[in-house]
Order: structure tokens, then sequence, then C-alpha cells
């Protein structure tokens, strides 16, 4: 039931993608609007914007994809190689504890660290005389893609990394018993039990991060670290397509274009998933589905 209010019944509004909607009009608007067809599709295409903001959010997420996906797994790893109970439990709780801190506190405690006027890096730095002028992190360009990994991997990698530990969890102790009796070295023991034991677990991940790289969902959200930590001054770098949609379809009200947006970039998420799947399941043999 709450997949079917929330989740299947508001998808009757993509019909608005091709339709000449106004906010005006209400709900009714969503009938008696005018067809449009694919215009709002060409429009973005040929909107001199378009390649900018490709560029931008496929870089972002590739950048999280590869810096992002490898770490939880290393991780878990580390983690379950640690034998001291307590300091395993309190690295693991306080790994992922930013996980639940919204991504305004932590563009906050960016502010805290970067900023060139009251920055505690910058204010560091400057005071052992390694820099003469304060970094210019938050406002440069070239720093916003860096920012975003490294905030990303610092909020979410404890999360992801439970996940793992899960998958490791499952794995036959005896396996380990066995393989130290013949004389496995703790090396070896990780790259032919842990890492196979890994496999699957860590196959669906990846689906799942390809799937989400427009959005950048699973490893940290694109929309909101370009919302908050994006600017008019690194915007070049920061703009992505969600901000594009968000800013079009609410400071502009062309709600219909907004919609286009957001539904190619749903038809493109849609084709990655089962392209990974398929790709992942005749690679390792297995696969989400």
């Amino acid at each position: 039931m709450f997949l079917l209010i929330f989740s299947y019944i508001p998808m009757f509004g993509i019909i608005i993608a091709f339709k000449n909607y106004k906010l005006s009009t209400g709900i009714s608007g969503i009938f008696s609007s005018s067809w449009a067809g694919l215009s709002h599709f060409k429009e973005l295409i040929n909107d001199y914007n378009f390649p900018t903001l490709v560029r931008n959010t496929l870089v972002l997420s590739l950048l999280k994809v590869i810096f992002s996906y490898p770490i939880p797994i290393l991780f878990a790893i580390m983690l379950s190689e640690v034998r001291h109970v307590f300091m395993k439990r309190f690295v693991q709780t306080v790994s992922y504890l930013p996980h639940f801190i919204s991504w305004v506190v932590v563009t906050g405690i960016s502010y805290a660290f970067f900023s060139t006027s009251f920055g505690i890096v910058n204010d560091f730095l400057l005071s052992i005389h390694l820099i003469k002028e304060p970094l210019d992190i938050l406002t440069n360009p070239d720093a916003f893609w860096g920012l975003a990994v490294s905030t990303a991997i610092w909020k979410e990698a404890g999360w992801w990394t439970i996940i793992f530990l899960a998958a490791l969890a499952g794995i036959d102790p005896s396996l380990y018993e066995a393989a130290e009796m013949d004389g496995a070295g703790r090396l070896k023991r990780i790259i032919h039990i842990t890492l196979p034991g890994l496999k699957s677990a860590s196959i669906v991940v990846l689906i799942l991060t390809i799937g989400s790289m427009l959005g950048g969902g699973l490893v940290g959200s694109n929309f909101e670290q370009s919302m908050l930590l994006g600017n008019t001054i690194n915007s070049e770098k920061s703009q992505i397509i969600q901000t594009y949609a968000f800013n079009i379809g609410l400071a502009q009200g062309r709600f219909s274009f907004a919609m286009a947006i957001d539904l190619m970039q749903s038809i493109i998420s849609v084709i990655l998933i089962f392209s990974s799947n398929t790709i992942a399941k005749r690679v390792s043999g297995s696969g989400l589905f």
C-alpha cells in the first residue's frame, strides 16, 4: 500500500513532461494542458548548458564510484581482522554515525574547516607557515569535485561498511581455521576466503551504485551537495542535472521542462541498472536479479 500511494500513483505525473503544464491550472491542468510532445526533451538536448550538466553529473558520480565504492570493502576487511571486541565496536559505531548527519550540517562543518576567513584548516596551515594565503576550497571550481567526493566518503563509507560486515559474518569460520592449519597467512586468508565471500554483496552494491550514478544516491547525494556546497563562483563544476531541473522548475515555474529532465534521468538510470546487472551476470555469474 505504501508503494502504491507514494511510488506508483505519483508516476501518473510523468505526463506533465509531454504537456505545456502551468501551476496556475492546478491538478485539472494535467489533463487540460496542451500537448507538447517531445519538445521539452529537444530543448534540453539543444540547451547550451546540457554538455556541462552531463559532464559534471557523470564525472562527479564516476569519481564517487571509483573512490567511495572500494573503501567500505577495505574498511570491513580491516574491522574483521580486529580481535579486540570493544575497539572493533567503537570504531564501527564512530564510522557510521556521520550517515545520520544531514548534508546541511556537513556543509556547515565544511565551512568551519575550509573557510578562507575563519576555517580551522586554513588557520592551522597559516600558523605553521605552510601556506602564505588561505586555500580557496569552497569557491574554487577546481576543488569542488574533490570536496564533494571527500565529504561523501566521510559521511557514507561507515554506513555501507555494515553491509559488507554482514556478508563477512556469513562466511563459515571453519574455512579460516582450515586455511590457518594449512599454513595460510592472514593475507592469503583474506585473498582466498574473505574476498570471495564478499563477491555477491559487492556486485549487488556496485550495480545499485551504477544505477544511481546520475543521482549519487548510494555514495552521497549529488543534488544536496551541489545545492549546498555549490555557488555562483564554482557553478561551472558544481551545477548538475538535478540542480538545473530544480532551478528551472521552481525558480522559473517551468514544471513540464523540469519533469522532462527528471524523466530522462530516470530512464538512463534504469538502463544503467539493467546493463550493469547483465554484465555482472555474464562476468561473475551473479547479479541483482
